[in-house]
């Protein structure tokens, strides 16, 4: 089974070409059915490179077919892919997830294809990821894949049935914030999610993407990683509103095919990808603060 793409675009043709001629170069393309999300405009001045955006999705051809919703306001990007996702998986039982700054490898949707599958009745998955960040994979391992129980958000995939475990609301996110215990597990992750839960939870960030690894954090459940990223973030370079002008995540796209199993967790992977997301001492102290001023404020 071939499963289907679901991308998300909103003001940037120029990034959205990139990420489809990429994704064209890949064999399964034409087998893949391809579901477009066009969010609407947040104001006058975008509604030029919206529409250019728009009239580039409707000429799109090389796919299986081609699927395009636009939204007539602007919803976000965490409404767009929490809504478009949980429709294409009303359909599908799994889906491979894009947004319009992702640059695929010519092997990525094999991958993709290959892991849902292979994975599917595997209680220990939680999502398939495309990206690996720059981090330090030991030569001593030798599989093409690995498992870490953080989510990734760029270029990835999962079951309508992990995607139903999300509680969108996070009911019990005060429960959770209160318990020391809770939170450095979860920062065995990384240091910057419980701050970031908390961000969410008072709206000052609107992320999908944190209260999917929360959902994922709180089944125990691991992700598929491949060993040399088939993803590279395009978006970098001060042109979206959820990622600064950074080098930082800068990655090679890995040109061959790799096999998402078998797929281990490694202790040197789990250090190095946690010290990759760690922030600054001073940023830890603040991120300290604020948890702990958040927790006064509801007891």
């Amino acid at each position: 089974m071939i499963y289907p793409i679901v991308l998300f675009c909103y003001n940037r043709p120029s990034h959205l070409k990139r990420t489809v001629a990429a994704l064209l170069r890949n064999d399964l393309a034409r087998e893949s059915e391809l579901y477009i999300y066009s969010d609407g405009q947040k104001s006058e001045k975008d509604l030029d490179r919206v529409k250019d955006v728009r009239d580039y999705i409707e000429q799109i051809e090389g796919f299986k077919g081609v699927h395009i919703k636009k939204h007539l306001i602007n919803i976000g990007l965490a409404s767009s892919v929490k809504n478009g996702v949980s429709e294409v998986l009303s359909k599908h039982k799994a889906c491979i997830v894009m947004e319009d700054d992702m640059e695929a490898a010519p092997y990525f949707l094999r991958f993709m294809n290959l892991a849902l599958e292979q994975y599917e009745r595997d209680s220990r998955i939680f999502s398939i990821s495309g990206y690996c960040p720059p981090i330090n994979v030991p030569s001593s391992f030798s599989y093409e894949a690995f498992l870490f129980p953080r989510i990734n958000s760029w270029g990835w995939s999962t079951w309508r049935d992990r995607w139903t475990m999300v509680d969108w609301e996070v009911r019990d996110f005060n429960e959770f914030i209160r318990n020391r215990d809770k939170r450095r597990s979860l920062e065995e992750q990384g240091k910057d999610l419980p701050v970031m839960l908390l961000k969410q939870q008072k709206g000052l960030i609107s992320s999908w993407a944190v209260r999917f690894n929360y959902a994922c954090f709180k089944a125990g459940m691991l992700n598929v990683y491949p060993k040399y990223s088939l993803i590279r973030n395009i978006g970098a370079d001060g042109s979206g509103s959820h990622l600064r002008l950074t080098s930082k995540y800068e990655v090679a796209l890995y040109s061959e095919e790799l096999l998402p199993f078998p797929a281990e967790s490694d202790k040197a992977i789990n250090v190095n990808f946690r010290d990759f997301f760690k922030p600054s001492i001073y940023r830890r102290v603040i991120n300290k603060f604020k948890i702990a001023s958040y927790i006064r404020s509801i007891s």
